[in-house]
């Protein structure tokens, strides 16, 4: 349980960061999302999930 606080932790902390240094990037972006083909938004976020599992894997061998 203590791993998946710590998780939830750092994700509030990176969105954080985000939005207190970058918000005009972040409003571009979110501008930017409703033109780009649901089919590339589906794959880029299995791409992230993949890549966030193969790194708590090899974090915790």
């Amino acid at each position: 349980m203590s791993d998946l606080l710590t998780g939830f932790a750092f994700f509030l902390i990176i969105e954080g960061l985000v939005y207190a240094l970058a918000p005009r990037l972040l409003v571009s972006m979110a501008k930017l999302l409703p033109s780009v083909p649901e089919q590339h938004l589906r794959a880029s976020g299995l791409v992230a999930i993949a890549l966030g599992v193969g790194l708590v894997w090899l974090m915790r061998r």
